[in-house]
Order: structure tokens, then sequence, then C-alpha cells
């Protein structure tokens, strides 16, 4: 798989995950309320551990720096609807109060989980063609979760353990199932690294 490929597959949840942090700080669950530059200012050593920490385990080049430019995601900008929708996965559907604040607060709840899946599939993707060893990705990957479930949530309702085992029923078994395509090598790499984040996450 091409880098700028994996390089976006990881970005892309982690722009989400931002987006909704950033709703959710507000406290209001209003998207007027709603400013990314003062969230992503507020935690920018946050942030800067998390990129570090992608870079550790998936030995991107600067290939990843340009597709981040590119997506935006680190810079200011609104956070509308119809982002909240395509994060959460469609879970309100289109209608004329999908900027209401239970909609809002739903999508986000569902959004968090949700890209906090994709975000970690995407990672363990990365690190399985990067070759890093399963337990050491595991232990930079949980430390990875840390910060990223503080980011999107901040309340304590999203968990390493939490995002690891939705991850596991969620995309695992559609990695490992019969007839998915997937080569052995990768299916061997998946159960590895499920082995390794099993016994720190789940215990």
């Amino acid at each position: 798989m091409e880098e700028h490929v994996l390089a976006r597959s990881v970005i892309a949840p982690l722009g989400g995950l931002l987006e909704i942090g950033a709703v959710t700080a507000t406290g209001t669950w209003r998207l007027a309320d709603v400013s990314v530059g003062a969230f992503l200012d507020d935690r920018g050593p946050e942030v800067e551990r998390v990129l570090d920490g992608i870079h550790r385990v998936c030995a991107f080049g600067p290939v990843f720096t340009a597709v981040a430019d590119e997506l935006g995601c680190f810079r200011d900008h609104e956070v509308t609807a119809a982002a909240l929708l395509l994060w959460s996965g469609g879970v309100e559907g289109v209608r004329p109060d999908l900027e209401s604040p239970q909609a809002v607060r739903r999508m986000c709840r569902a959004g968090a989980d949700l890209q906090l899946t994709e975000f970690l599939h995407a990672l363990i993707t990365a690190a399985l063609v990067a070759e890093t060893d399963a337990d050491c990705g595991a232990r930079a990957l949980t430390e990875l979760l840390a910060l990223t479930t503080a980011l999107a949530d901040g309340t304590g309702r999203c968990t390493p353990a939490s995002a690891f085992r939705t991850w596991r029923t969620g995309r695992l078994t559609q990695v490992l199932r019969p007839g998915s395509g997937a080569p052995e090598w990768g299916r061997a790499g998946f159960r590895a690294y499920e082995r390794a984040l099993d016994g720190l996450l789940d215990r």
C-alpha cells in the first residue's frame, strides 16, 4: 500500500477526532461555539505527542506532513453538522434539526467511538507495513489511544480499553473472517497486535 494512502487513512480519523473534541470541549453542543483553532492551541503539547507517536509507530516520511497540510485538519476551520454526520457514520440521518444540541451530542458520541476504531485500525495497518514490532508498537499505540481518547472526549467516557475492544469486534473480525482477502502475513500481524494490546488493555 502506498505511503500517502496509509498516511491519509491515519490523518482522516484523527482529524475527525479533533473536530469532535473541539465540539465536546464547548460543553454546549452548539456548533456556533466551536473553535478548532483555540482547541488546538490549548492542547498543542498533546497534539505534538500524538504526531510524534504516529511517526514512531508508522515510520512515515515527509508525505505525512504533506497529506496533513492538504487535509487541513491541524488548522482552524469550521465544524459543520455534515462533517459530524460523516464522522458518526450517519447515525442521525439527514434532517432539518441536525445542528440541534441533542443531534450534535449524539453524533459526537458515536463519532468518537467510530473514529477511534478507524484510527486504531489505520495505525496498526501502517505499523505492519513499516514492520514495527508488535510488542513495541502496542505500547506506543496504548499511549496514542490515551492521548486521542482524551482529546476527542475529555470526560473519561472514551478509554483506550474501550477503543481497543470496539476495534477488536468491529474491524479485526472483518480482517480475519474467511474470504476477507487479507494475506496470511497480514492476518498473523493483526493477531500479534491484538494479543499485545490485549495484554496491555484488557486485563
